[in-house]
């Protein structure tokens, strides 16, 4: 049962969330391929939470 409980555990999943938006602290390692790969993602996980609420009010709309 632990086992389940920890396949679905999603906190790493909203860390990584929220340090994408954050700066780099001095201690971490930050190169242009990095910078490019977490603009990316900010790109992404604005549009997908865009496209959720566009969904969420169309299907409310209806």
């Amino acid at each position: 049962m632990n086992k389940l409980i920890d396949y679905f555990r999603i906190g790493p999943v909203f860390r990584y969330f929220i340090n994408v938006f954050r700066k780099p602290g001095p201690n971490r390692p930050s190169s242009v391929n990095l910078r490019m790969m977490h603009g990316i993602n900010r790109i992404s996980i604005l549009m997908f939470l865009f496209a959720v609420i566009v969904y969420t009010v169309r299907h409310c709309v209806r």
